[in-house]
């Protein structure tokens, strides 16, 4: 899953360093939520294992 995320900053890596600044800006942002949304999962995917083995 975080796949997408490291594909989305190696392209603002390359967009910056070429001097597109709007796609490096737009494309680490993309990177910054995925990374977040897919980082809270799984902590809810670890705290739901913690609780099915609790029972």
């Amino acid at each position: 899953m975080l796949y997408y995320a490291l594909v989305f900053l190696v392209v603002a890596i390359i967009a910056g360093v070429l001097g597109f600044g709007g796609i490096a800006g737009a494309s680490a942002g993309i990177a910054h939520i995925l990374f977040f949304l897919f980082l809270a999962f799984l902590v809810i995917s670890l705290v739901a294992s913690l609780m099915r083995r609790r029972t």
